[in-house]
This record gives structure tokens, sequence and C-alpha cells, in this order.
């Protein structure tokens, strides 16, 4: 099925479609046909079958598989006095499986958010990886991550750090398998090996490069 459109010239046509399209909702849009769980073990990887409105007004069928592993949150603790940062270094076995030689990713602390609000799961993470209890995170934006494929969105915090604020020595859940080193260092040196491809984890240089623009060090 596909909208019509009186002659007026193609450029006409093409914003009136526009138009129309701006005002449909995203349901509108989009009609499943059916959706298959091809796996529910850690998380759940899921194969839906459903058509699409095109921009020309035409219907498409498509397929995709999505992975919903929920939404997560992520902060960067940082100490303007000293210049420093707060990472974890951590195994990550898909990084390692797709050339990282040790797999070892150095990160922003990070998790999923498990029914929590974001500000409450950072906090929570926080204290486990790091732990360092930060009392008020600042939320500085959203992204979706990796959206071909996984419908997580990520909650970017960043939040300042004394070391009289730990209470424990972090290492994240053993119980997960979780094995965190902490790692404190200059922010000038945390850009640096971003530069050089020594921190690699697409979350973690974002939030530098928020710091570095938003000048929370300076």
């Amino acid at each position: 099925m596909a909208f019509g459109t009186r002659d007026f010239g193609s450029n006409l046509s093409v914003v009136l479609l526009h138009d129309i399209l701006q005002v449909m909702s995203r349901s509108e849009r989009v009609r499943v046909q059916s959706v298959e769980v091809l796996s529910d073990d850690w998380y759940v990887l899921k194969k839906t079958t459903f058509d699409y409105l095109r921009r020309d007004g035409t219907w498409q069928t498509l397929s995709r598989e999505t992975y919903d592993r929920g939404n997560g949150a992520v902060v960067l603790l940082y100490n303007r006095d000293n210049r420093t940062v707060v990472l974890t270094r951590q195994f990550r076995y898909p990084a390692y499986v797709n050339g990282l030689a040790d797999g070892l990713l150095m990160e922003a602390c990070a998790g999923l958010l498990d029914n929590d609000a974001p500000d409450a799961c950072i906090q929570r993470e926080a204290a486990e990886e790091t732990g360092f209890r930060i009392g008020n995170p600042k939320r500085v934006f959203e992204a979706y991550m990796s959206p071909g494929s996984v419908t997580e969105k990520l909650y970017f915090y960043v939040a300042e750090y004394w070391h009289d604020q730990r209470a424990g020595a972090g290492g994240g859940d053993h119980s997960e398998g979780e094995d965190i080193e902490v790692v404190e260092l200059a922010f000038d040196r945390a850009l640096e090996m971003v530069a050089r491809g020594e921190i690699m984890d697409g979350k973690t240089i974002m939030l530098l490069w928020y710091a570095q623009t938003a000048g929370l060090l300076c």
C-alpha cells in the first residue's frame, strides 16, 4: 500500500509525504508480524518480522534480530583538585575473541539498571566496582550504544569523588565472575591513552571527551 499524492511536482509531493510521516506515531509505521525467541539464557535474543512504512510511502517486510539485556548506566568519577579520574580494568570475552590480546578493557564504572532508577543504579555500581560512595551523580546525556542489534539505552553520568568517600575496595561481584581492578590516573594521561588506542571502550571515551569539552577538570 502506498500513499497517494497529487501531481504538484516531485518536490512538493515529497514535502507532503514527509509531513504525513511526521505526524504518524511510531506504532503506525511498524506492523509486527511475528516474534521468535532464539535464546533466553543470559539475556534475550529475538527475531522479529515486521512491515515498515518507508519514506516513499511504500511498505516493506523486514526481519531483524534484537538482543535485549536491559538498560544501563555509566559514570565517570573525577577529582577536580587533583585532575584525576577513576576507571576500572576488567576482562571482556567479546573483546578478547575480536582481537584484544589480553581481553582487558579500561572502562568507566557501569552496570545494568536491574529495575532501579538510573541514579540509584550508578550509585550502587560505583560502590560495588570502585568502593566509592557517590552522593550526587549528574546525568549528562543518554545514548543507544549499538542500535543495529542491541536494545540497550545507556544513561551517562559524571560525579566528583574524594578519597574519604571510599568505603570499600571495590572489585565487583565475585559471584557474577567479576574481577575488577580499580585504576586512578591523571585525566591528561587518560586522554593520551584514548589517542594511543589504550582505552578502547566506547562509553568511556564518550565520557572522557565530555569531561574535556565541558571543562570539568579545569
